[in-house]
């Protein structure tokens, strides 16, 4: 596994270097040998921010994390990793398909104000995917939404969370 440490109004020493790829560095077992994982350390006042995004096979796996101290920062941020990774690991065996496909989410931030500017765009392939399976990227991104190709209808589709745990399904009309 290929692990980027950067930092961001942040001086990287090594010992917090060393630190945080040893603890991404227990995912390469769950994950394929040409995964890369960016690790992004940052420190804003009093938060200490820990964010990993890991590419592995086509899917994106990201989690974040804000704490009083980066040391504690990188081990929580480490969990949620473990977490989300032994989710996806079993809902791929308990399928049975012998692999999954797998897109990566498309994020347009935007303002909400008087002017609305576009301030950050994303471009990415979509791979046909079910419903079922874009809502389980979604939930390994630990996003709201997700947009994916219906791999039945070749239409793009948006899968959602609703406030009540349920996901809502968009699907343009023909």
């Amino acid at each position: 596994m290929n692990i980027t440490v950067t930092g961001r109004n942040f001086d990287i020493t090594g010992p917090i270097r060393s630190y945080a790829e040893g603890r991404i560095s227990k995912f390469d077992k769950f994950l394929s040998a040409d995964s890369d994982a960016l690790v992004i350390l940052a420190v804003e006042k009093y938060r200490h921010k820990a964010e990993v995004v890991i590419k592995s096979n086509g899917i994106q796996i990201q989690a974040e994390s804000i704490t009083g101290e980066m040391y504690s920062s990188i081990d929580e941020v480490s969990e949620k990793l473990d977490r989300q990774i032994k989710k996806y690991k079993e809902k791929l065996t308990s399928k049975r398909k012998g692999g999954a496909k797998a897109g990566a989410l498309a994020q347009d931030t935007t303002s909400a104000s008087d002017h609305v500017s576009i301030i950050k765009r994303k471009k990415f392939d979509m791979k046909p995917m079910s419903p079922e399976e874009a809502a389980m990227h979604m939930e390994l991104l630990d996003k709201d939404f997700y947009v994916f190709s219906n791999e039945q209808s070749g239409e793009i589709n948006v899968i959602y969370k609703i406030k009540d745990g349920d996901l809502g399904l968009i699907e343009p009309v023909k």
